[in-house]
């Protein structure tokens, strides 16, 4: 029995690193927290004249058009139904049978 426990206790050394606790005998000191200085202020007043007032994430009617179509033909697909381009490259491609 007792040399399963020490079998265990030993693997357990390898797989595990050393216990840094602050109890621990012959423990280094930590060193000293060093504090950063604060940041310097920024008293610059911003222009908001100068930014245009533009939502970058709204959509013009046609990309939206775009994208309900998209997200149509991703729904579709998990569905197991094709609404690929009519042409690829040039070429008609007709449905898969």
């Amino acid at each position: 029995m007792d040399l399963i426990v020490r079998f265990l206790a030993w693997m357990l050394s390898l797989c595990t690193p050393d216990p840094r606790g602050r109890h621990r005998l012959g423990a280094e000191t930590p060193a000293p927290i060093s504090v950063a200085p604060p940041p310097p202020l920024v008293t610059d007043l911003i222009d908001g004249s100068a930014s245009p007032l533009v939502r970058p994430y709204l959509l013009t009617p046609d990309e939206r058009r775009h994208q309900r179509e998209r997200r149509r033909a991703l729904y579709l697909a998990t569905l197991g139904i094709d609404t690929g381009p009519d042409h690829i490259h040039g070429i008609r491609v007709g449905a898969a049978r």
